[in-house]
């Protein structure tokens, strides 16, 4: 059968391509549906992608978290005596904490303008985050009211710091209403929930959200010693710690904030029935196609079947131009997802890009959409009577 769908004459070809405009129309239809497509997983992979950027830089191996912080922006506190139990434990090499609040008023130093920005606190004898600039500037964060800014961060609406600081440094800003001064620059990245991103050390912190309290900590980071066993050591910690805890190896605490964007929200949802409306238009449009060159051509393929070719070898004609039409569509469909994922990325610093195994995805889900439409044209087929030659 497979070699019948690949006769010497390319019957598929001939028929699509006889009517240019026809073909140029669903080329256009599958294309718009594939970018439809590219452009909601895109979306989706970046904010994924972005939520979770800030977990790969942590300096750590167990995190301690409140049970209820399903995500950094509404992360809930705990008390810092639970995180001291964690030094007694064997095979412990050092605790950590780390303060964090999405809920902070940044004011654009170029037009007053105010935003909403991360804070993240740190202790600078004890850096939460495995960044070189970060780790550089240290002692500078020691001093009460100094912050880094994050360079990659950083949109068009909280001011151009990078320049800015290239005249005046430190450069003064205001936070929270509280004038501070902005001593170096990082790289971590914008996401769906901040805007930028600041690191203070766990004073300053302290100063530009006074209703805290510095025994309430957001994230326990603890460092265990270079043969130990980590589960082991879980297991010790979840023991002894009250229930509301949560003691998270990496890679899980990463997790549960993929997780919570997945399907703790909205918008895992929306991005996935955009992905839906885009594969129903596309199959809309190819079965339009492929039913009307049928209806076309019924007395041709009522010939063909006179002069002795089955059923197989129609419905194979009708799949290779189901697949012809879905590499047409799916070429251009993903050039212009390349050109909108370069001006998204420049225009939102997320971190967007074409990944093989999206486009993989996209191909499979446009063969699909093109055969099954192709398939549901075949109906027609059944009319195409050998009596009606004569």
């Amino acid at each position: 059968m497979f070699r019948r769908l690949f006769r010497k004459t390319p019957l598929a070809w001939l028929q699509i391509s006889r009517q240019k405009a026809r073909l140029l129309v669903a080329t256009a239809g599958i294309a718009f549906a594939d970018l439809l497509m590219f452009v909601q997983l895109g979306m989706q992979d970046a904010l994924f992608d972005s939520q979770v950027r800030p977990y790969a830089t942590l300096d750590g191996d167990l995190f301690l978290v409140n049970k209820l912080s399903d995500n950094l922006a509404s992360v809930r506190s705990f008390s810092r005596d639970n995180l001291y139990q964690a030094s007694g434990i064997e095979g412990v090499a050092s605790i950590n904490s780390l303060y964090i609040s999405g809920q902070s008023d940044w004011r654009n130093p170029e037009n007053l303008a105010n935003r909403r920005i991360f804070i993240y606190g740190i202790d600078p004898e004890y850096p939460a985050f495995n960044l070189p600039e970060v780790n550089q500037h240290l002692d500078e964060l020691k001093l009460l009211n100094r912050a880094l800014f994050d360079r990659a961060g950083g949109l068009p609406q909280l001011g151009n710091i990078p320049a800015l600081l290239e005249e005046q440094s430190p450069l003064a800003v205001q936070v929270n209403d509280l004038e501070i001064q902005i001593v170096g620059l990082f790289v971590l990245g914008s996401s769906f929930s901040a805007e930028g991103n600041l690191i203070t050390s766990d004073s300053t912190f302290l100063r530009l959200f006074p209703q805290r309290q510095a025994n309430d900590i957001d994230v326990g980071i603890i460092q265990v010693e270079p043969n130990a066993n980590i589960e082991q050591i879980q297991t010790e910690l979840l023991a002894i710690l009250p229930d509301d805890l949560l003691v998270l190896t990496l890679d899980e605490f990463t997790a549960r904030e993929r997780n919570y964007w997945e399907t703790g929200s909205v918008i895992g949802y929306i991005f996935g029935f955009g992905v839906m409306i885009g594969f129903l238009v596309g199959t809309v449009v190819v079965y339009q196609i492929i039913y009307t060159d049928v209806s076309d051509h019924l007395p041709e393929y009522a010939t063909l079947k006179a002069i002795g070719y089955g059923d197989t070898y129609l419905v194979g004609v009708i799949l290779q131009e189901a697949l012809i039409l879905a590499i047409f569509g799916f070429i251009p469909g993903f050039l212009l997802s390349n050109g909108l994922y370069s001006l998204f990325r420049s225009a939102t610093l997320l971190p967007i890009g074409m990944k093989a195994s999206r486009a993989t995805v996209v191909l499979t889900l446009t063969v699909i959409m093109c055969v099954g439409s192709g398939a549901i044209a075949m109906r027609k087929l059944r009319q195409a009577d050998p009596a009606d030659v004569f």
